[in-house]
């Protein structure tokens, strides 16, 4: 599950057309991509795309939920639907009566599987905010047991390293001022590319590129990783950069060896204790937040009580509680469940201590300067990733330094 995910549904309407985005945070890079393709077909039937989700069951429940909504509010309009769960869940959805059709996730950036024009790229459209996501890469080699991504995005595929510096200058020059690169398996960006010097490029070559060709970017940061396989060139940048973002989320996905075994994950805890120690070394500063299962099949109370812990031990500042939901044809699904009740409940534990350990690294930063990227909602997040309550009329894009206060509804001010 190394996916960044976002409970919300982005609405957008480009003239006739609706992109509803629902996941993580490469399908909202993929559906400004979508916007940009449809930017000149102004004059056709009303389109609404859904780019859907299907990390867990809930993400399912919520694409359906989506697809309804959209019908009822536009009867009219042609409704297709691509993204993970049109291939996970491909029977159900297709057969949903407000579905008119569906379009194979892998096709979804080829403007021939939407009836336009070969030639029709998807073009670099400003995003409507001050930071972009940039997908650089999709799909997974790995097979985590409770996974169901790689029947969803397929094998792991890279961008070029010119596409991804000439989109991020492109975005930079309409006044973007930091691209958050995002993918499946981030880290996994490269292996399947020309090797160079005898070896596949990694993602610190590409983060080394991305500095170099876009000197007036300032601000890059990365989205979820997976710890070990963190390269060397990539480690050092995150520790000694100033422009990558001491803001770093892991796909850890528990805190018991054991669990994490049986998840084939390819880290034990003791990587990740590493990691942190290693990075807080070198930039204090650094910001850790993790991806955590709550309830895997076969946790006992001390597998959980060893996912608590990891909260502390790593001082984890935000983390994504999933409370474990087994997926189709996984290896997970086949183990002896827990009820719903026992995962609801060590999920809510998770949540209660990940809050817990956020409020004090909140008010650790009180009195603190932070410089702050604003949004135009009237706050804007630190290089940390804290959010910040801005002044009044503070201009969206521009880069302020803030000596937060206090707290106000889990933002600084």
């Amino acid at each position: 599950m190394n996916v960044d995910v976002s409970r919300d549904v982005s609405l957008d309407v480009i003239s006739r057309l609706e992109v509803i985005s629902l996941g993580c945070r490469l399908n909202l890079s993929e559906s400004e991509a979508l916007r940009g393709m449809f930017s000149a077909n102004a004059g056709g039937e009303p389109l609404i795309i859904v780019n859907s989700c299907a990390v867990t069951a809930e993400a399912l429940r919520q694409t359906r939920q989506a697809i309804r909504r959209a019908r009822r509010a536009q009867p009219l309009a042609r409704l297709l639907v691509t993204g993970c769960a049109a291939e996970v869940d491909r029977e159900s959805l297709a057969a949903m009566p407000e579905v008119d059709g569906l379009v194979a996730n892998a096709t979804k950036l080829d403007a021939r599987s939407w009836n336009l024009p070969a030639t029709r790229a998807p073009a670099i459209r400003p995003t409507g905010h001050t930071r972009a996501f940039v997908g650089v890469q999709t799909g997974c080699d790995h097979a985590c047991s409770f996974c169901v991504i790689p029947q969803g995005r397929g094998p792991s595929r890279s961008r070029p390293i010119a596409d991804i510096t000439a989109e991020i200058a492109a975005l930079s020059a309409e006044g973007v001022a930091e691209a958050v690169l995002t993918g499946v398996d981030l880290t996994s960006w490269g292996q399947d590319l020309p090797a160079q010097n005898g070896q596949a490029p990694r993602l610190g070559a590409l983060v080394s590129a991305i500095l170099a060709a876009c000197p007036s970017l300032p601000r890059l940061r990365l989205s979820s990783l997976d710890g070990v396989e963190i390269d060397g060139e990539l480690l050092g940048l995150i520790t000694a950069e100033p422009r990558v973002m001491p803001h770093i989320h892991l796909s850890l996905q528990h805190g018991a060896d054991l669990i994490l075994k049986r998840m084939k994950r390819r880290h034990l805890r003791h990587h990740a204790v590493t990691l942190a120690e290693t990075l807080r070394a070198s930039r204090p500063e650094v910001a850790l937040g993790a991806d955590l299962i709550a309830g895997f099949p076969t946790e006992t109370a001390a597998h959980h009580a060893e996912n608590l812990s990891l909260i502390g031990a790593l001082n984890l500042v935000q983390a994504h509680i999933f409370p474990f939901s087994a997926r189709a044809n996984t290896p997970a699904a086949r183990m002896p469940q827990h009820s719903p009740a026992i995962i609801a409940a060590r999920a809510a534990e998770l949540r209660a201590a990940a809050a817990t350990q956020r409020q004090l690294w909140l008010q650790g930063l009180i009195g603190t300067p932070l410089t702050v990227l604003a949004e135009r909602d009237g706050t804007g997040h630190a290089e940390n990733f804290a959010r910040v309550r801005l002044p009044e009329g503070t201009a969206a894009g521009s880069l302020i330094t803030v000596i937060p206060t206090r707290i106000i509804e889990g933002m600084l001010a």
